[in-house]
């Protein structure tokens, strides 16, 4: 229960001073269905200590679950090293880094992190973090429409396979400046048929945006969509996760020109809503038109190696027409994790987190594929997921595992009814082959008894 320092009558000036009546006005966004005037369940008048108690009990009454599912947040082992030090004061509280003077071991973190984040996409720069994957993706759709001066579209044709959040976040942020996303079809392997929007509907685009892997599990097809592009005057927008580059030849390998990802796998727990991370990196090329801070090493005038804040192209440091975005802050504290788990993993760790991730979820989808009704949707390669088909409606069934404490993965079946009765399931590093056949037999058994 947070302290709250302030008296009623300073409450009622600060309302007063900002023209509200009430502070539930000041939240009139959240809709009246989602409000309580009490806490459920609470007697009136109860002490600190009991509040306190009743929230431990609440608490403990939660059902930790076997997880199964993936879809942009990933259950990974998180060394216990990277919290201990991220969370030292120096980094726990840590706030922008304006006075370069005052704050070069943030600054130097952050120019660690964008090296790593370069080097581990191949790109030749990435910026000091946004938001989260979706942010991130809709921000490298605006870039690519500023960098492709060859053309003046103002539309993107995006793999239908790309995480929907994304593309609903991205058409959020682009409806407003005019800028379209079109989507590409799945094709029978699961990746986009960009071929399908350029003979039915046409070329003119900025960018062409895939995800490798996609949303989906499956792998893309790089070379053809770098040729596609080239060919069709757009940019190469790829998003990516990075766990799976301990394994994949980086897209900078391919001639990505941006690339976009979440960062939760590095070291990031998961939670309810969050926190995540948005990595973004470009070619050399386009650094003027990234958005967000960027962090570089120099000299400082005794000609000791200094580092400091080299570009923020951003509303609240140029004028609002040249800015490239309206984000203000970086995620500071998750790129600390980030770079710390980077850093204590290196290239092999990295290689061995993917490499058993992979071979987990090759695990997972024999065995359930060994059951009668339970299919694979494509006949293509995955990473870490893969989407099953059943004969049944997937709610019902992870009803039924969640009751024998299993997550066994998301029902994506509205989100792509083109698939059917649709799961997606992935594996992480943390499942052993126990857990698997724990799954395997508890859906054998509910299969069995409906």
């Amino acid at each position: 229960m947070p302290f709250v320092p302030h008296t009623s009558s300073q409450v009622r000036d600060m309302l007063r001073r900002l023209g509200a009546r009430s502070v539930a006005e000041l939240y009139d966004e959240i809709p009246d269905t989602l409000l309580r005037n009490e806490p459920p369940g609470i007697p009136s008048g109860l002490d600190e200590a009991g509040i306190g108690r009743i929230a431990r009990q609440r608490a403990g009454s939660n059902t930790p679950l076997l997880c199964f599912a993936g879809g942009g947040a990933y259950e990974h082992h998180i060394p216990a090293a990277i919290w201990d030090i991220a969370s030292r004061g120096e980094f726990y509280s840590n706030y922008t880094p304006y006075q370069a003077e005052a704050a070069q071991g943030s600054l130097q973190l952050t120019y660690e992190y964008q090296t790593m984040i370069a080097g581990l996409t191949g790109m030749d720069v990435a910026n000091a973090s946004l938001y989260d994957g979706a942010t991130a993706f809709a921000e490298a759709c605006l870039m690519a429409v500023r960098c492709n001066r060859k053309s003046d579209a103002r539309k993107i044709a995006v793999a239908r396979s790309l995480h929907p959040a994304w593309r609903a976040v991205a058409r959020t942020l682009l409806d407003g400046q005019g800028i379209e996303l079109v989507e590409a079809p799945l094709d029978d392997s699961g990746r986009a048929d960009f071929n399908y929007v350029y003979e039915n509907i046409g070329g003119g685009f900025a960018a062409i945006a895939v995800a490798a892997p996609n949303y989906l599990g499956g792998m893309p097809d790089l070379e053809a969509w770098r040729a596609l592009a080239d060919r069709e005057g757009a940019l190469l927008v790829v998003g990516i996760n990075p766990v799976s580059l301990g394994l994949l030849r980086p897209p900078g390998e391919f001639g990505a020109d941006i690339v976009c990802g979440e960062g939760q796998p590095l070291g990031i727990p998961m939670s309810g809503g969050g926190p995540f991370l948005g990595l973004l990196a470009c070619k050399a090329q386009y650094i003027r038109q990234m958005p967000g801070r960027l962090a570089g090493r120099t000299v400082d005038a005794a000609g000791d190696t200094a580092y400091v804040l080299t570009l923020q192209a951003r509303e609240q440091h140029i004028r609002r027409s040249r800015a490239t975005s309206n984000i203000c802050t970086n995620q500071g504290l998750m790129v600390v994790a980030a770079t710390l788990y980077m850093a204590l993993l290196g290239g092999e760790g990295m290689r061995r987190v993917a490499s058993a991730c992979h071979a987990r979820t090759a695990q997972l989808v024999e065995a359930l594929t060994a059951i009668g009704g339970v299919r694979r949707a494509f006949d293509a390669p995955f990473f870490h997921e893969d989407v099953l088909q059943l004969d049944r409606p997937v709610a019902p069934v992870l009803g039924a595992l969640a009751e024998q404490g299993i997550l066994g993965g998301i029902d994506i079946s509205s989100e792509y009814p083109e698939l059917g009765d649709a799961l997606l399931v992935c594996a992480t590093e943390m499942r052993t082959e126990d857990d698997i056949s724990r799954y395997a037999r508890a859906l054998r058994e509910i299969y069995r008894l409906t």
